[in-house]
């Protein structure tokens, strides 16, 4: 990597590191203040709206209770979203007059932003009105960024609690992540998006007047055309029909804020953070970037602090850390390649002041390689979707990068709360593989791991490999799954890959070859959102409810330490350990088979 590329780099995790460390101690302080607290110690804001959804927020719930009370809240939202997208025609705030969304993608879309996916199969700001998009995917986006905390809250309880049936209270718990969490972040952070030019308002779209070119009259040969500077046309410049070009307007800021931070990442334009109006300059790329990951690295401090051993949460801190820096070589490195077919006309491809070289098909020039190829491994780690370049457009194992990322959970960081729970179950599973070794007992931080929790966990983990290679497979051998695939071969089958490991793994992004606004597409992949959303959330919901009914033993002398090197190599090794077992068989018959069939990169 470039000096260019490292400064990036280490910009992003100096500022991330100096940043979530107190945002994860606030975070702990605003969700684990006791239930049974006096009412007058409640801020006024969150005792009204507990007034006004008649909510006693001292009541306790059993992890059955506060699931069933998760499940049907994220349904009623999605009903809710489907239901304005269909009457968007009546809705105010649409200047554009667009109509209702199709049955098929309004289904789609609903589940999508419910289950916190964002995948789109639609262009926002030519299919959705203002209404439909503040209303509805933005208040689906706080929500479900705020399910995921819940559910992590759940499960640190069961952690710190010592022989109760109880983990909390799931409204409490979603109440507090949106009020106090997700909304002053989210302002803060369209504050500085619009300082760097990103555009919030409710203004029709403008129509503006492109003079590229006039007809005149020549002298010489008596017609013909002329740029508008030229200096023979003004007195004979017999202007052609004016052009216009369509300038899109609506609340971007505030939309791209929330999206970012609550792992959501859908976008208010088509091209996402590549639209010059949601992502205006690199400062705004790497605050953009620093907003996905800000939550999730976060919340390892908020287990530190939850457990009491701040050294657990720096632990898991850094495998993440470890392993993203690593796939963000990866990435960057098989991007700055040059391309050996261009090489041979004789094409300058390396990286200087004036270019980045590399591949730069389906980036912005403002970022580069570097800033493109460094987003695309932040918003696959983070859980987040968010693009700010053509992911179909990577070479082939600059795309391989964040379909792993995706496949492995999304615990490289991952979603608001859902990266590290996951990541919580990666680390009970780790600590179980390491007490089979030497014949101990296992348990992480004071709780025994049993057999219940160990099937559950691996209900969690093994759900979304389910749904991802079930949906690719049932794909690949319909017709209707093999027309969406506009690109023949192997590429085509990484299209549809890449589609199953974003929605099983509620990522939203894409390859944008893949023509996913079919019934089969928007069907299919509705179901593998919701089920590999809510299934490791019921799962996650159970193991809290085992672990808060047992005691919490003191460490002793057979207890493996989950705080040092050892156990951060463990953890990382236990992760990519079943991620390449699980996918390598697919991953060989896409992007892998895709690369051995190019010509080599001649340098790098």
């Amino acid at each position: 990597m470039n000096a260019n590329t490292l400064a990036q780099l280490g910009c992003l995790l100096v500022v991330l590191a100096l940043v979530s460390w107190p945002l994860g101690v606030y975070i702990f302080r605003v969700m684990a203040g006791p239930p049974t607290s006096p009412e007058s110690a409640v801020p006024w804001v969150e005792r009204a709206i507990y007034r006004i959804c008649r909510v006693d927020a001292r009541a306790e719930m059993r992890w059955t209770a506060y699931a069933a009370g998760l499940l049907l809240f994220n349904a009623a939202g999605a009903v809710l979203l489907y239901l304005l997208q269909r009457m968007q025609a009546l809705l105010p705030l649409n200047p554009a007059g667009l109509p209702g969304v199709a049955p098929a993608t309004a289904f789609n879309t609903a589940v999508s932003f419910a289950t916190n996916t964002s995948w789109q199969s639609y262009s926002g700001e030519t299919t959705l009105g203002y209404a439909t998009q503040v209303v509805g995917i933005s208040s689906q986006s706080f929500l479900s960024a705020a399910t995921g905390i819940g559910v992590l809250m759940a499960l640190l309880r069961g952690f710190t609690r010592v022989e109760v049936r109880t983990v909390g209270n799931v409204w409490v718990d979603l109440t507090r992540a949106t009020l106090y969490v997700l909304l002053p972040i989210s302002a803060i952070v369209a504050v500085l998006l619009v300082s760097q030019g990103s555009i919030q308002n409710l203004d029709p779209n403008r129509v503006a007047v492109v003079l590229q070119s006039a007809e005149y009259s020549n002298p010489v040969t008596g017609s013909g055309e002329a740029p508008l500077h030229d200096a023979r046309a003004p007195s004979n410049v017999r202007l052609a029909a004016a052009r216009t070009q369509v300038l899109p307007m609506g609340p971007v800021a505030s939309q791209t804020s929330i999206a970012l931070l609550s792992g959501d990442g859908g976008g208010f334009f088509n091209a996402n953070s590549a639209h010059p109006y949601a992502n205006p300059t690199p400062l705004s790329n790497l605050l953009e970037m620093l907003a996905i990951l800000l939550i999730p690295a976060a919340l390892c401090h908020t287990f530190g602090a939850a457990v009491g051993d701040r050294r657990q949460g720096w632990a898991l801190l850094a495998a993440m850390a470890m392993a993203f820096v690593l796939m963000c070589g990866l990435a960057i490195e098989a991007e700055q390649a040059s391309n050996a077919s261009l090489a041979q006309a004789s094409v300058d491809q390396m990286p200087g002041p004036a270019q980045s070289g590399g591949n730069m098909e389906g980036k912005e020039t403002r970022f580069g390689v570097a800033g493109s190829a460094l987003f695309a491994t932040v918003t696959t780690s983070g859980g987040d979707g968010a693009v700010n370049a053509m992911h179909d457009s990577l070479t082939p194992l600059g795309g391989l990068v964040p379909m792993v990322l995706m496949q492995l959970g999304e615990v490289i960081f991952g979603g608001p709360g859902s990266g590290l729970y996951g990541m919580l179950l990666y680390a009970m599973l780790a600590v179980f593989v390491a007490g089979l070794m030497v014949g101990r007992a296992p348990e992480y931080v004071g709780k025994k791991i049993d057999i219940f929790d160990m099937k559950m966990i691996s209900l969690a983990l093994l759900v979304t490999p389910f749904l991802v290679l079930g949906g690719t497979a049932l794909a690949v051998l319909t017709s209707a799954g093999r027309a969406g695939a506009t690109n023949p071969g192997v590429h085509g089958f990484s299209e549809i890959l890449y589609a199953f490991s974003s929605t099983a793994n509620n990522n939203g992004s894409a390859f944008a070859g893949l023509a996913a606004d079919t019934t089969f597409y928007n069907v299919t992949t509705a179901i593998v959102m919701w089920c590999g959303r809510f299934v490791p959330i019921v799962a996650v919901l159970a193991i809290a409810g085992s672990l808060a009914g047992k005691r919490r033993r003191a460490p002793g002398p057979g207890t493996l330490p989950t705080h040092g090197p050892l156990f951060v190599g463990l953890l990382i090794g236990t992760v990519l350990a079943i991620g390449a077992l699980t996918y390598l068989p697919a991953l060989a018959l896409g992007p892998i088979a895709e690369e051995l069939s190019m010509p080599a990169a001649i340098s790098r």
